[in-house]
């Protein structure tokens, strides 16, 4: 949608360019993901600092000689400071945020510290690696993921980071919720793709829409005539010629899953009535082909 709408946008489109920027902006999102992993390492690995340089002061209370080391000693979030993999993969993406932005692991670490679910789990004598694993998403889905201050700072490192979160944390959620005791390394670590016809589909739908989006225009034209064409919104047209790529040329997807898809995305990123306007639209269209006989959904598709 957005390598679509940038075509749209500029006076001398470049679908290479585009098709590119896609490429990249898709595997920035696994660096998102990385880092945000990364980001539990580093708020464990500052309280253990914190802890370490407490038992060290010269007038060490007893609460200093003696800490509750539950945090600490957490399994999961151990087994995510000594997991070798993901060092190589933020080593060979070249992810050092934060060593260098230490300040939100800081204000992070803070915000759990005031938290009730923190002060209930250092408080329970229990040993159990589910409760330790619950806590750690309990963690990052209540203290993490909302955080204001994070979200601007993802914002300002890359921009297409903000449409990648909310699946970036989900899929960090579940990746945790999978964890035991015995997990190898590569469990936190799940591939970008399912599988090479998935990194295809990507390319195929930008490709197939450019391609024909003359063929999706008129379309477009024929079945608003009570719209001033002028009026209608550019993300609009962009997510309506998807759909109908969608119907169209890629034989697998259910219509009723494309059109989900599309009026989600009009509610995220358009107008306020835009989802009612491409909803009207992909109806209309969807009988007419349905009627015409074009919608085959069976085989696969080519691009034309």
């Amino acid at each position: 949608m957005q390598a679509l709408y940038a075509l749209h946008q500029s006076e001398n489109p470049d679908l290479l360019k585009e098709e590119k920027f896609l490429n990249a902006s898709t595997a920035q999102m696994y660096d998102l993901y990385l880092i945000l992993i990364d980001l539990l390492v580093e708020i464990h690995a500052h309280a253990k600092d914190i802890l370490e340089r407490s038992q060290q002061k010269m007038l060490a209370t007893e609460s200093d000689k003696n800490p509750n080391l539950k945090f600490v000693n957490n399994p999961v979030l151990i087994k995510l400071s000594e997991n070798e993999l993901l060092q190589k993969e933020l080593k060979k993406a070249k992810l050092n945020n934060w060593r260098l932005d230490s300040e939100y692991v800081v204000l992070l670490y803070n915000a759990l510290l005031e938290s009730d679910f923190y002060a209930d789990y250092m408080a329970s004598a229990s040993t159990d690696f589910k409760q330790d694993r619950d806590f750690v998403i309990d963690f990052f889905t209540e203290i993490v993921a909302p955080n204001d201050k994070l979200y601007d700072y993802l914002e300002d490192y890359r921009l297409t980071w903000v449409d990648d979160l909310p699946v970036v944390n989900t899929t960090i959620v579940k990746r945790l919720g999978k964890l035991k005791p015995n997990s190898p390394e590569s469990t936190i670590l799940p591939k970008l793709y399912k599988d090479e016809e998935d990194r295809q589909f990507a390319k195929d739908l930008l490709l197939r829409t450019a391609r024909n989006d003359e063929e999706y225009e008129a379309e477009i034209l024929g079945n608003t005539p009570n719209w001033d064409q002028d009026r209608i919104a550019a993300l609009d047209k962009i997510l309506i010629k998807m759909a109908l790529c969608e119907f169209l040329r890629f034989s697998s997807i259910p219509v009723k899953v494309t059109i989900n898809e599309y009026l989600e995305l009009s509610k995220e990123y358009s107008t306020p009535k835009s989802s009612i306007f491409v909803n009207g639209v992909l109806d209309r269209l969807v009988k007419k082909y349905k009627k015409d006989n074009r919608l085959n959904k069976a085989g696969r598709g080519l691009i034309e």
